[in-house]
C-alpha cells in the first residue's frame, strides 16, 4: 500500500509538472505535498489530531522524533520543510521531499543554515508555512534538546512570526520510543515495524502566540521552552488516554 501511494501521488506530480511548467511555484508543491501526505496518511492508517490554530504562514520550529513528522504535518497543512540532506538519499522519499519543496540543509556545515537561506526566505515571503526542525537531529523522545539559533535567522531578519509547535506519538502494544527514528537505526526496518501496528496516532500542538524577534538567540531559547513545555502537555494527554 506504502509503494503504491507513493507511486500515485508521484505520478499526480509529473501530471501538474506537465500541465504547469514554468508555472509550478512552492505554493502548487506544498499544495501538492499536503495532498499525497493526506492520502498516504489515510491509507496507512495513520491518525493525527492537532491542538492549538494551524498556521497559515511562518515559520513553525518543532521537536523532531520520526520520518513520520514530515508526512503528519503536511498532512496537517499545506507546507514546505527545512530538512537535512541526508533524506534526499531515501528510496522514494528523498524524490517525495524534493517534489514538494523542501529546502535541504547540509547540517554538518559549520554555518548551518547559511547556504539556503535566501530560499527559505522566498518560501516565508510566499506566506507559506515553514517546517524546522532546530534540534538538528531527531530523538527518541526523552527530551528536547537545544534549539540551534542559526535555523531562526531567516525568520528574526525577515520579521516572519514564529510559531512553535510540538509532535508525539502512540500506538498499540509499544512506547513512543519504540516509533521514534534516531542513532543508529536502518530507515526500511524501522519504517516497517511502525506500519506493522495496529494503530499509530501522531498529536501535533500549535502555539496560540507567534511572536516576531530582533534576536535569534531569544526566538531559540523561546521557542525551545515553549516546544518543552508542549510536549509535557502532549504526554501527559497521552497518559490520560491510556489510562482511560
Amino acid at each position: 500500500m506504502l509503494v503504491f501511494s507513493l507511486l500515485e501521488v508521484l505520478m499526480r506530480f509529473w501530471i501538474l509538472r506537465l500541465r504547469l511548467g514554468q508555472r509550478l511555484t512552492l505554493r502548487h508543491q506544498a499544495n501538492w505535498l499536503h495532498q499525497a501526505c493526506g492520502i498516504i496518511s489515510r491509507r496507512l492508517g495513520l491518525r493525527v489530531s492537532v491542538s492549538g490554530p494551524v498556521p497559515a504562514s511562518g515559520l513553525i520550529a518543532s521537536n523532531h522524533l520520526s520520518h513520520l513528522d514530515i508526512l503528519l504535518y503536511a498532512a496537517v497543512m499545506p507546507c514546505i520543510f527545512i530538512s537535512k540532506s541526508d533524506v534526499l538519499s531515501w528510496p522514494m522519499f528523498g524524490l517525495l521531499a524534493r517534489c514538494g519543496g523542501t529546502i535541504f540543509v547540509d547540517r554538518q556545515r559549520r554555518h548551518g543554515v547559511g547556504n539556503p537561506a535566501t530560499a527559505v526566505a522566498s518560501a516565508l515571503a510566499s506566506e507559506i508555512p515553514v517546517v524546522l526542525y532546530p534540534e538538528g537531529t531527531s530523538t527518541d523522545g526523552s527530551s528536547v534538546l537545544p534549539f540551534h539559533s542559526s535555523f531562526f535567522q531567516p525568520g528574526v531578519a525577515t520579521g516572519t512570526p514564529i510559531v512553535p509547535a510540538a509532535i508525539s506519538y502512540s500506538a498499540a502494544d509499544c512506547d513512543e520510543a519504540d516509533l521514534c527514528y534516531y542513532g543508529d537505526l536502518t530507515f526500511f526496518p524501522h519504517l516497517l515495524g511502525v506500519l506493522g501496528r495496529k494503530w499509530v496516532e501522531g498529536r501535533i500542538m500549535f502555539s496560540n502566540n507567534p511572536a516576531t524577534y530582533t534576536d535569534r538567540k531569544i526566538a531559540a531559547k523561546t521557542s525551545w521552552e515553549a516546544v518543552v513545555s508542549f510536549r509535557e502537555k502532549l504526554l501527559e494527554l497521552t497518559e490520560t488516554v491510556s489510562g482511560g
